[in-house]
């Protein structure tokens, strides 16, 4: 279809920059309205005048993916009356690759009209790979959820690492030979933070802290005794530290736990609601055995409609686990790094359920060992993110062809 009219919308917080461009390249109008429902109203309004006046029956309208900033707009365009009689497709676009396009031209000057300008211009030459906003606004629901999910998980990855910086302050042998399996276990958390120095937990009693173990343990431990002197010859040998010191830092250690609990508790509440909303859409993914509710929400929501992607090398780009190639001549390099694009929640989604595989799936362990043994340097990283992209081909074809998963035997 060539007869299409082209509005490039530059978005910011306050404001929408908006062009219109005919189907020949050449300028209709361009204007900027308050980023609102007052401004949105006008941009149809122009758009629809426009398509009447020049006699052309479908517009593509396209921004940039600026956070919240432009989501507002999109669902008003996909829902305007006004614009319900024409054809009309939105589209968001990388600004990586708008940015690339706009270095194709030569000595343009930095402006908002330009940038509206330059997003019109893609869409019309139709050379970026971009798909149509979905008006199936479940995917956008499941998102706000997984993204959250993300971001608490981001925080509390934060909040241990800070945790542990103070502990081993505190208990700087205990931190090192690593007593407990679980460093953040009941156990181990009633131990850091119950006793107040290194020297009321090296003086207790032998009896005593095995009691104090077992209680807080619920009598888990196979053998609490032997649990117990190794706690005791890990403090015996750690720091001391002065009193000033050792207080604030342990008022640091309760505030960093309270965080700890409080973050886990809300990634709690998000898992259970994000598994309530992933049943109510249909996906094969759930044949997987290893990858639960909430990961397949995360994949689910990221890629959206399966359509959007030709083949599973684009919807692999997409994710960002693709390898950049260095080739000159008859050189080609055989070490190359991950893309630096991408969408990095469906990254951390489909690496995460790749992890998640390695133990209930003997075809995804043989393949993530075999990558393992084929490097001498950063070999889990490598062969979880190859095992990833394995999964990527997995998942295009179980979902393009809405086919069940059956395990290699």
């Amino acid at each position: 279809m060539s007869n299409i009219l082209y509005v490039g919308i530059d978005v910011s917080k306050n404001t929408n920059v908006v062009y219109i461009m005919l189907p020949n390249g050449k300028k209709y109008d361009e204007f900027s309205v308050d980023n609102s429902l007052y401004g949105a109203r006008l941009i149809a309004k122009s758009v629809v005048q426009a398509l009447k006046r020049k006699k052309i029956k479908c517009t593509y309208f396209g921004l940039e993916a600026t956070s919240v900033y432009g989501k507002n707009l999109i669902y008003f365009l996909n829902e305007e009356e006004s614009l319900k009689p024409f054809e009309h497709k939105v589209f968001e676009l990388n600004p990586l690759q708008v940015s690339k396009f706009k270095a194709s031209y030569s000595d343009l000057p930095k402006n908002d009209y330009i940038d509206a300008f330059i997003i019109a211009d893609c869409l019309r030459f139709g050379r970026i790979n971009i798909s149509a906003y979905t008006t199936d606004y479940k995917y956008d629901a499941l998102k706000q959820l997984t993204r959250a999910r993300f971001s608490l998980i981001e925080l509390l990855v934060k909040e241990k690492i800070n945790f542990l910086n103070h502990l081993f302050l505190k208990y700087s042998s205990l931190t090192q030979t690593k007593v407990f399996s679980n460093t953040f276990g009941s156990t181990a958390m009633s131990i850091y933070n119950e006793f107040d120095s290194v020297d009321t937990l090296a003086m207790m009693d032998l009896h005593e802290l095995t009691n104090h173990i077992n209680k807080v343990g619920k009598n888990r431990f196979a053998n609490p005794d032997e649990l117990t002197k190794a706690i005791k010859k890990a403090v015996r040998s750690s720091y001391r530290l002065p009193k000033t010191v050792n207080d604030s830092n342990n008022q640091v250690l309760a505030i960093s736990k309270t965080n700890i609990d409080s973050l886990e508790s809300q990634i709690a509440i998000l898992d259970e609601q994000i598994a309530k909303l992933i049943e109510l859409i249909p996906n094969t993914l759930r044949s997987i055995k290893g990858i639960g509710p909430i990961y397949q929400a995360g994949i689910i929501a990221e890629i959206g409609d399966i359509d959007r992607f030709k083949n599973q090398a684009s919807l692999a780009k997409f994710a960002g686990l693709a390898w950049s190639q260095y080739q000159s001549g008859n050189f080609e390099s055989e070490h190359t790094h991950l893309i630096h694009s991408g969408n990095k929640y469906l990254k951390y989604y489909l690496i995460q359920a790749s992890f998640s595989l390695l133990r209930c799936d003997k075809e995804f362990k043989r393949y993530y060992t075999l990558k393992y043994h084929q490097v001498k340097k950063g070999n889990h990283k490598r062969a979880l993110a190859l095992t990833a992209r394995k999964l990527v081909r997995v998942v295009f074809h179980l979902l393009k062809n809405k086919q069940l998963y059956i395990p290699r035997k």
